[in-house]
């Protein structure tokens, strides 16, 4: 079993360049188009996400954000980022595939519902030294 799963990991990478090849074919666009323009994108969303990082652990150390919220989106970001650096086709979809998918977004989608509005509690406050 463990050398059928290191068979599956060691021919993604042949399948996806071959598919790659395959698809530049049939599309005309040269294979290092693709395979250049989708690292391009992983760098630039990796360079985004590290300065976008540091950001959301700021805010959750002072209490703006969840913790584990901003890491499960980091991650997801990282992980697209880095399917995105391989050169292939596959992997280029998984990575767009996961950036699409609505994962780590609860408190927006009930804000939406809600018409835009967070629930917040209204008052005045004066500083008192």
């Amino acid at each position: 079993m463990r050398f059928l799963v290191l068979a599956i990991v060691m021919a993604f990478p042949v399948v996806d360049l071959y598919v790659t090849v395959r698809f530049a074919h049939w599309t005309g666009v040269p294979v290092w188009a693709w395979i250049g323009v989708a690292m391009v994108g992983g760098f630039l969303l990796l360079r985004n996400e590290r300065t976008a990082f540091r950001a959301r652990t700021v805010a959750a150390m002072h209490g703006e954000q969840s913790l584990l919220r901003g890491l499960v989106d980091s991650g997801r970001k990282v992980l697209a980022a880095m399917l995105l650096i391989l050169p292939g086709v596959v992997s280029d979809l998984v990575a767009l595939l996961l950036l699409a998918l609505p994962i780590n977004v609860g408190r927006r989608l009930e804000a939406a519902a809600r018409g835009g509005r967070f629930d917040a509690i209204e008052g005045d406050w004066r500083r008192l030294d």
